[in-house]
C-alpha cells in the first residue's frame, strides 16, 4: 500500500485543507516573489494533491493485481490445476509424518489446498543408482506410500488412474492423485514390470532418468556427460513405446535427449508429455525443449509440463516468478496454448525460484500469466484442460489397440549382462555349450557300452 507521511485518509485530507484555509493572508507580494520554484512546488496544495494523486494510482494497481489474482483463483476453481511432477521427502515412512504439519518441504496439505492444486501426479522416484540393483523394490515402496497417503488422507487425496477419475476427484474437492514412475531404470528392462506398475497405477513412465538405461540414452549424452550407448533408442526401447500405446501409459520426454524426443514421436501412437522440462530457446539447458521439438509436440498433440528450477528457469541459481511466465509466453509463441502444462518439480529440486517459493503460490503465477494477457480459455488449458485431453487420446489409442496380445519378449542378454543378474529364462551361449558337452558325453559313453 503506498502512503505519504500522513494517513491518507480522510483526516488527512480535512486538516489539509484547514492548514491551506489558515494561512497568513497577509503574505507581501515580496515574500511570493522570494520564493523558489522549489518551495512554490512543494506549498501545501500541491503536495496535498501529489498525495492523493499517488494513493489513488497505488490503490488502482493493487486493485488491478488483486482482480488478476482473484480471477486466477476463480478459473483454478472450475478447471483442475494438474501438476506433472512433485516428490515425497519422507523415506516411505508414512507413520512418522504428519502431511498437515510438514514445515521443512514446497509441500503440504494446507499448501496444496492453498495453491488450489486439483490432480498431482506424485513421482515414484529411486536414484539411478539402483539401477540394475534394488530399483525394483524401491520403486513398489514409493507406489506403495503413494496408494497409503491417499488411505490416510482420505479427505484430501483420491487415488486416480484416468482422466475421468480426475473430473470426479475435482468435483468432491479432492485432490486427484496419480503416480508417475520417474526413470525408465525403475523396471530393470522388463516389459513384465512395467505391466505390474501400470496395474498398481502408474500412468506415466520417465523413459530415462539422468542415466542412460540398457535401451534408451539420457539427457546427459546432449552435454557430453554420458556417452550415447543406444543410438538413441534401442529395438527394445522401441517395442516399450508399442507397450506403453497399449497399456494407455503416458511416454514421458522429460529425461531424453533430443534425438530420443524425435525417435520417440516418429514412432508413438499416442500423443507424448514432458512432465516437467521448460523452453530451451528461454534458457538453453539441454533439460529443456528446443523449438523444433515444440512445434512437433503442437502437431501430434502432446504437451509441455514448466519446469519451475531455476537452473532450467534461467539458467543461473536464482529466478523469479516472471522468468517462469517467460517460458509459459514462448512454449505458447512456439507451439500454441494446447501443448502447455504445469511442471513445477517441488521437492524434486533445490532452488525455486522467488515468488514460487512452494506450491501455496500457483494463483499468483496464473494471475501473472493473465495479467500479461492470456485468455480464460486459454489459461484452463494450461491449467488442466490439456492434460486431459491427452490422457483421453492416450485412453482411446490403447482401447483401440486392446486386441494386441502384450509382447513379452526379453532384452537381450547381451543387453542387460551384470553381476547382478541372473540368465535364468534365457539360452545364452554357456548353458548351450554345456549342453552340448553333456550330449556329446552320454553319446560317448552310449556308445562305449555297446560295442
Amino acid at each position: 500500500m503506498c502512503v505519504c507521511e500522513s494517513d491518507p485518509g480522510l483526516g488527512f485530507l480535512e486538516g489539509g485543507a484547514q492548514q491551506v484555509v489558515g494561512q497568513d493572508k497577509r503574505e507581501t507580494e515580496a515574500d511570493r516573489d522570494s520564493e523558489t520554484p522549489l518551495t512554490q512546488a512543494m506549498s501545501p496544495t500541491l503536495m496535498l494533491s501529489s498525495c492523493l494523486a499517488l494513493w489513488i494510482s497505488c490503490c488502482a494497481v493493487t486493485l488491478a493485481e488483486d482482480s488478476f489474482l482473484t480471477r486466477a483463483q476463480n478459473l483454478m476453481k472450475a478447471t483442475p490445476l494438474i501438476d506433472g511432477q512433485l516428490r515425497n521427502h519422507f523415506n516411505n515412512q508414512l507413520n512418522n509424518t504428519d502431511l498437515n504439519n510438514l514445515a521443512t518441504t514446497h509441500t503440504n496439505i494446507p499448501k496444496i489446498r492453498k495453491g488450489q492444486i486439483g490432480a498431482q501426479f506424485w513421482a515414484a522416484y529411486v536414484p539411478c543408482d539402483t539401477q540394475n540393483k534394488d530399483a525394483v523394490r524401491q520403486t513398489l515402496e514409493q507406489i506403495d506410500v503413494i496408494h497409503r497417503m491417499c488411505s490416510e488422507y482420505p479427505e484430501t487425496f483420491q487415488f486416480a488412474t484416468s482422466s475421468k477419475d480426475i473430473e470426479e476427484a475435482f468435483k468432491l474437492n479432492k485432490v486427484a492423485s496419480l503416480i508417475g514412475v520417474e526413470g525408465g531404470h525403475s523396471i530393470d528392462s522388463s516389459l513384465g514390470t512395467l505391466r505390474m506398475m501400470y496395474y498398481l497405477g502408474a500412468r506415466y513412465m520417465t523413459l530415462t532418468h539422468s542415466c542412460n538405461t540398457p535401451w534408451a540414452d539420457n539427457w546427459l549424452v546432449d552435454t557430453g556427460e554420458d556417452p550415447p550407448e543406444n543410438n538413441g533408442l534401442s529395438a527394445f526401447g522401441e517395442k516399450l513405446i508399442a507397450e506403453m500405446n497399449r497399456l494407455g501409459m503416458l511416454i514421458d520426454l522429460a529425461h531424453v535427449p533430443v534425438k530420443v524426443m524425435n525417435q520417440v514421436l516418429d514412432i508413438s501412437k499416442a500423443p507424448v508429455i514432458f512432465s516437467h522440462s521448460s523452453a530451451y530457446s528461454i534458457c538453453p539447458h539441454k533439460r529443456n525443449v528446443p523449438d523444433d521439438v515444440l512445434d512437433r509436440v503442437n502437431k501430434t498433440g502432446g504437451i509441455v509440463m514448466v519446469n519451475f528450477y531455476n537452473d532450467y528457469v534461467t539458467c543461473s541459481k536464482t529466478a523469479n516468478l516472471s522468468d517462469v511466465a517467460d517460458h509459459f509466453d514462448h512454449i505458447k509463441k512456439v507451439g500454441g496454448a494446447g501443448i502447455i502444462g504445469f511442471g513445477g518439480d517441488y521437492d524434486g529440486v533445490t532452488r525455486v525460484p522467488e515468488g514460487l517459493e512452494d506450491v501455496s503460490k500457483y494463483p499468483n503465477l496464473v494471475a501473472e500469466l493473465l495479467r500479461r494477457g492470456w485468455t480464460d480459455e486459454e489459461v484452463k488449458a494450461a491449467l488442466g484442460n490439456n492434460l486431459l485431453r491427452v490422457m483421453r487420446e492416450v485412453e482411446k489409442v490403447r482401447d483401440t489397440m486392446s486386441a494386441t496380445s502384450p509382447d513379452d519378449s526379453p532384452i537381450p542378454y547381451d543387453d542387460v549382462k551384470n553381476p547382478c543378474r541372473t540368465s535364468y529364462g534365457y539360452t545364452v551361449s554357456g548353458a548351450v555349450c554345456s549342453l552340448s558337452t553333456l550330449t556329446l558325453l552320454l553319446v560317448t559313453t552310449f556308445q562305449a557300452n555297446h560295442r
